[in-house]
């Protein structure tokens, strides 16, 4: 496959989404990826698939760190001091680890609901070298955002309803009125976690994660997009609704449109700040083969208090 440099292969416009949904759409062996399907039959309630999945690639190579996210969400490093960042749905840690490294002003709070990742990105963060303090700065705890609600100590009753969501300074900086709470948090991502997620459990998740940040806070967001190389992959077996996927392993994997991202985050409450297709074509040289990747980027604010 044609290399290519980290900045470009994550920042390029290579082609048209409009172009890739021409040629999808107008491939007769690909047809089915565009067909409503029924998703009565299907059911997916726990998590043990990913539990499976993170046990049988407990080395951590499966995963690379996503040191792109710094640049395609600089706000990650220009964000004032005792910021804080929840990473819902943390994996082996490939999110946590570039933050981390890049902003020495966050705390980041990791959850996922697989125990087993929880370990592996322990073990990977005390395997990196980012020095003490910033390994202080970070917890994890586990939790299935689609079906569970965070934890009170995340965002008490009166923060999630927006009536003390202001901080005092004290001696060990800032700290919510509540000492059994956080008092929120400044950023949520959601980085390849939501297509994981039924897509009938995903607007009570995105509900969720408005209700831990602060007013002005922002969610980040990066998944895969409509008609992505991987979507057209699938086999017809493996397609158990309109644009949603189970592996062979269990797992799922859904395909966004713009619209749909859209929709799901504005009926949330959130206010659309950036929302785009990032489009990337591979080569493959070897087999003489174009590769067309689709990823959503977006951006979406919590109001500030009126």
């Amino acid at each position: 496959m044609e290399k290519r440099g980290e900045a470009e292969e994550y920042h390029s416009k290579d082609f048209e989404w409009e172009f890739l949904k021409n040629l999808v759409e107008n491939d007769p062996s690909l047809s089915y990826h565009t067909q409503e399907v029924d998703s009565s039959s299907f059911s997916s309630s726990d998590s043990k698939p990913w539990q499976d999945f993170h046990s049988r690639h407990s080395s951590g190579k499966f995963f690379k760190e996503r040191r792109y996210l710094l640049k395609e969400f600089p706000e990650l490093v220009l964000c004032g001091e005792n910021s804080k960042l929840l990473e819902v749905g943390c994996g082996n840690g490939s999110t946590v680890l570039p933050v981390l490294r890049g902003s020495k002003n966050v705390t980041v709070y990791a959850c996922d609901c697989s125990s087993e990742a929880l370990v592996r990105t322990k073990e990977n963060i005390d395997r990196a070298t980012i020095g003490a303090t910033k390994v202080d700065n970070f917890h994890s705890f586990s939790c299935d955002f689609s079906t569970s609600a965070f934890p009170n100590w995340v965002a008490c009753h009166h923060c999630r309803h927006n009536q003390h969501c202001y901080y005092h300074s004290g001696e060990s900086g800032d700290t919510s009125l509540n000492e059994h709470c956080i008092g929120g948090v400044d950023f949520v991502t959601l980085i390849f976690t939501l297509s994981a997620v039924p897509k009938e459990r995903m607007p009570r998740a995105i509900k969720e994660c408005f209700s831990v940040l602060k007013p002005g806070g922002l969610l980040l967001f990066r998944d895969y997009g409509l008609y992505d190389m991987t979507m057209l992959r699938f086999e017809p077996e493996k397609c158990i609704g309109f644009r949603e996927y189970v592996r062979s392993d269990g797992t799922l994997s859904y395909f966004f449109c713009l619209d749909t991202v859209k929709t799901l985050f504005t009926d949330a409450g959130f206010i659309e700040v950036e929302l785009e297709n990032c489009c990337v074509k591979a080569v493959n040289r070897r087999k003489n083969k174009n590769m067309y990747r689709v990823w959503v980027h977006g951006k979406f604010q919590k109001p500030f208090l009126k």
